[in-house]
């Protein structure tokens, strides 16, 4: 799977979100993609919960080739289902699909394969960044979740994530580990939002 230099499984999220969802962000390189995919304009609780969402519809967890060759429409029909998996179902249907046909393409069909090997937090960050929909933050936080929670830490990967990559920082997905470190990111992008709107 190459999570990391642990020889077990990464360790669980612990987002606050049903604890089957955690368990597959943990297991699951791919799922753990799709959550980034989706964490954007809607709740990230929401983004995360919804790779579980989608392997229950689908009756197993995808693969990326499996997504890739989906129908489209059929697909946006699953991301659309009530309660749908994001708030754009259907463009986000489509970057997921976007995303997995990447994956085939590019790394053998295995979302882990995107960072193994890396040479460095720069090449990391680059791989990442190649993605459809993976602009500068986006790839950014992807790097320091990974850093972060599952032990992915290639030189200079900390460099290579900004601002979110600060040991002891509460910005992102990548530094929640339990409810109060939760409210501290909220609390820092309810504040990043006021200082633009301020603007």
């Amino acid at each position: 799977m190459g999570w990391g230099k642990r020889q077990d499984r990464a360790m669980t999220l612990s987002l606050p979100i049903d604890d089957e969802a955690n368990e597959l962000l943990s297991t699951d390189p791919l799922a753990l993609l799709i959550g980034m995919v989706l964490d954007q304009q809607i709740p990230l609780e929401k983004a995360f919960s919804s790779p579980w969402v989608l392997a229950r519809r689908l009756g197993h967890a995808p693969t990326a080739a499996e997504l890739a060759e989906f129908d489209p429409e059929a697909l946006v029909a699953i991301f659309a289902t009530p309660p749908a998996l994001h708030r754009f179902p259907k463009a986000m249907a489509g970057r997921v699909q976007e995303v997995c046909r990447a994956l085939v393409e590019e790394y053998d069909g295995e979302a882990g394969n995107l960072w193994a090997g890396v040479a460095d937090g720069k090449e990391l960050l680059k791989r990442v960044a190649s993605l459809p929909g993976f602009g500068k933050q986006k790839s950014q936080i992807f790097v320091a979740l990974l850093g972060k929670q599952y032990a992915v830490q290639p030189a200079g990967w900390r460099d290579a994530a900004g601002g979110y990559g600060e040991a002891g920082s509460f910005k992102s997905v990548a530094d929640i580990v339990d409810g109060e470190s939760l409210g501290k990111v909220r609390a820092y992008k309810k504040e990043m939002k006021a200082a633009a709107k301020a603007q």
